[in-house]
C-alpha cells in the first residue's frame, strides 16, 4: 500500500561580480514529461508492499530515511517492495529542517540506530556522517555504474538522478541571455533578484562551493555587498522560483526541478545553468548510504543497487522533476529536456571535497543569520 508518512521537504544560494554569473548557456526547453504517479500521505512512519504475498519477507520492515520528495520518492521504493518482497518503513524530512533533520536524527540515534538506508536529496549533508564513521562500505553493481565525481572511493555514499543549480529569469521582465543575466546581478539595485536564505539545502552547497574558491573571502564581500544593494532572501527555492514566474522578482537561483514547476505551470520562465569560475557547473544528485549498524544488510544492499540501476534514474528523470541520470544510459529513451541537462552534468564539479569548507562556510553563515 502505499507510504504513509510526513511531508516532503525541498531545498535552496548566491555569487560575486566575476564568481557568480560564470560561464552560462541559454537551452531552449519544451513542455514535456510525465509526472511520477502520486501517493497519499501524513504523518506517520510508512510502510510499502504490505500486499505482497509471493516469497513474504519474515524479517522486520528495511527503515529508510528519505530526503527526497515523497510524491517522486514513494512510487520507487514501492515498485521496490512489488519487485522483491522487500517491505519498507520509510521516514521522510520535514520541509521546515530539509535533510538536515534526517542527518541530525541519524548522528542522535547512532548509539540505538533504527535506519537501515539513508536517501538523501543531496550529498553535502551526507557526507557529515563520516565524520562519526554512521555509513557502511558497499561497491555494488550500482556504485559501478555512476561516474566517480558523484560517489565515495571507498563506497560509503554514491549519487544519482541529479539537479542543477540555475538561473530562473522572467521572459516578459528580460531577456534570457548572458548578458542580461550579468547587467542585472550586477546592478547596484538588486530588489528584483531572489536568492534561497543559504542556510540548508542546495543553496547551502552553492555557498560551500563558492567558499571552497579562496576560503570564503569573495562569498563574504559579495553577500555583504547583495544584502546592502536589496536582494530578496527568502525561505527555499520554490519561493524564489514563484517570485520569479508570477514576476514580482525578473531573475534569481533555483534548481531545476522547481523550474520545470514553473515552466509546466505555463509561467514566462527560461532557465540558464550556474557556472563556478573555471566553468563548472553545480551539479546535485541524490545519494543513497547503508547505515553501518544494520542487520538487514543483504536487503538493505538489494535497495542501494536498485535506487543506483538505470532503471530507477530513467524513472526520476521522466518525472516532472525531469532529475538527470549520471550512469550510463539510454540517451534517447530519456525526455528531451533531460537530454539537453546531461552535458551539464559531465561539467559538475567535484563535490567530494567540502567537508572543511561546509564547516567553515556554514559557521560564518549563523553567525550572520543570528546578527
Amino acid at each position: 500500500m502505499p507510504p504513509r508518512s510526513s511531508r516532503p521537504g525541498r531545498s535552496g544560494a548566491s555569487r560575486p561580480r566575476d564568481v557568480l554569473v560564470g560561464v552560462l548557456t541559454l537551452l531552449p526547453w519544451l513542455v514535456s514529461g510525465a509526472a511520477c504517479t502520486q501517493s497519499t500521505s501524513s504523518d506517520s512512519p510508512s510502510i510499502a508492499g504490505s500486499t505482497v504475498t509471493d516469497s513474504p519477507d519474515t524479517q522486520p520492515p528495511l527503515v529508510v530515511y528519505c530526503a527526497h520528495d515523497q510524491v517522486f520518492s514513494a512510487p520507487i521504493l514501492e515498485r521496490f517492495t512489488r519487485e522483491t518482497g522487500i517491505e519498507l518503513e520509510v521516514r521522510h524530512d520535514t520541509e521546515a529542517t530539509k535533510s538536515l533533520g534526517l542527518v541530525n536524527r541519524l548522528i542522535r540515534e547512532q548509539s540505538a540506530p533504527r535506519c537501515d538506508v539513508f536517501w538523501n536529496n543531496q550529498v553535502l549533508t551526507t557526507t557529515d556522517l563520516l565524520a562519526d564513521d554512521l555509513l557502511a562500505r558497499y561497491r555494488g553493481s550500482g556504485w559501478r555504474r555512476i561516474p566517480a565525481a558523484y560517489k565515495d572511493p571507498a563506497g560509503r555514499w554514491c549519487g544519482f538522478a541529479a539537479r542543477l543549480r540555475v538561473w530562473i529569469v522572467n521572459t516578459r521582465a528580460m531577456p534570457a541571455t548572458i548578458e542580461s543575466v550579468q547587467a542585472a546581478s550586477n546592478a547596484t539595485d538588486l530588489s528584483r533578484m531572489a536568492v534561497a536564505r543559504p542556510l540548508f539545502g542546495t543553496t547551502l552547497t552553492h555557498y560551500c562551493l563558492l567558499w571552497h574558491a579562496d576560503s570564503g573571502s569573495t562569498l563574504k564581500a559579495w553577500h555583504e555587498r547583495t544584502r546592502r544593494q536589496g536582494l530578496i532572501e527568502v525561505p527555499g527555492n520554490a519561493m524564489v522560483k514563484n517570485l520569479v514566474a508570477r514576476g514580482t522578482c525578473d531573475l534569481g537561483w533555483t534548481d531545476t526541478d522547481d523550474y520545470f514547476v514553473g515552466l509546466d505551470d505555463q509561467h514566462p520562465v527560461a532557465m540558464l545553468p550556474v557556472r563556478l569560475p573555471g566553468g563548472k557547473t553545480i551539479c546535485m544528485p541524490n545519494s543513497v548510504s547503508i547505515i553501518r549498524s544494520t542487520s538487514r544488510l543483504a536487503a538493505a544492499r538489494q535497495l542501494v543497487d536498485f535506487l543506483l540501476s538505470a532503471e530507477t534514474e530513467l524513472a526520476l528523470a521522466r518525472c516532472t522533476s525531469r532529475q538527470v541520470p549520471l550512469g550510463t544510459i539510454d540517451l534517447e529513451s530519456l525526455p528531451v529536456e533531460v537530454q539537453r541537462l546531461r552535458p551539464l552534468v559531465e561539467d559538475g564539479v567535484d563535490l567530494s571535497d567540502l567537508g572543511e569548507s561546509r564547516t567553515a562556510c556554514l559557521a560564518w553563515l549563523r553567525n550572520e543569520y543570528q546578527r
